[in-house]
């Protein structure tokens, strides 16, 4: 069974080497490209087709932002993990605006690496847990800050219910059995969503939903 293509973007070329070496020790994993630049990482994302991209920030040319929303405008069903040493608020925030369905810090455990690559591959979104609660502090800011309109009126209940599973942390095929629907209906319903609501991942459709006060998170469940 053929592993997980990988695009590694980093400028730095012995913590790509090093990282290729940790990723190709365990099975499920192919890294298919390396990119030094965020340029680069546009060109081999559109010619390579990775199946995940692990993309820094600070970078020649581009950066791992502008790279990251560069790629996923051409193809938005491409996934990209921020891998960096950047904490700062500012950056998590633009990246995921930008689309990119992780954001994680070099520190992480090898496990936690390949874990988060296998539930980015999912389809599904990881942020490191040290910044989650600065993010979505921030999008509430924003939000007071914009004044913004709520758009609960213009989503269908079915499609509120499949928001409610996505903010939960559900994945397609959760929702789809909890729902009683196929994948492939899901999948639709999330489509529409990410057009209503103006995002591109489940990450930002989430957040929304946390943001307007549609969902809650209960510590308790």
């Amino acid at each position: 069974m053929p592993g997980i293509r990988l695009l590694l973007v980093d400028d730095h070329r012995l913590f790509r080497q090093g990282l290729r070496q940790i990723l190709e020790t365990v099975g499920g994993f192919e890294v298919i490209g390396e990119a030094e630049t965020g340029q680069q990482a546009v060109d081999l994302a559109r010619r390579l087709q990775p199946d995940v991209i692990l993309m820094d920030i600070n970078m020649p040319d581009i950066d791992g932002v502008l790279a990251t929303e560069q790629i996923l405008t051409a193809d938005p069903g491409m996934r990209v993990i921020i891998l960096t040493m950047y904490r700062q608020d500012r950056l998590v925030f633009s990246a995921i605006k930008a689309g990119a369905r992780g954001y994680l810090l070099k520190d992480i455990d090898e496990q936690a690496l390949f874990d988060a690559i296998r539930t980015v591959h999912r389809g599904e979104a990881l942020i490191e847990p040290r910044l989650s609660a600065r993010l979505l502090d921030e999008f509430r800011r924003l939000s007071q800050a914009q004044g913004q309109a709520s758009s609960e009126e213009r989503l269908t209940s079915g499609e509120m219910d499949v928001l409610r599973l996505v903010a939960a942390g559900e994945s397609n095929q959760v929702i789809a059995k909890k729902l009683g629907l196929s994948e492939r209906t899901v999948a639709n319903r999330l489509s529409i969503i990410y057009s209503k609501l103006q995002v591109t991942s489940r990450t930002q459709a989430a957040l929304y939903a946390l943001r307007q006060g549609w969902v809650r998170l209960d510590s308790n469940e």
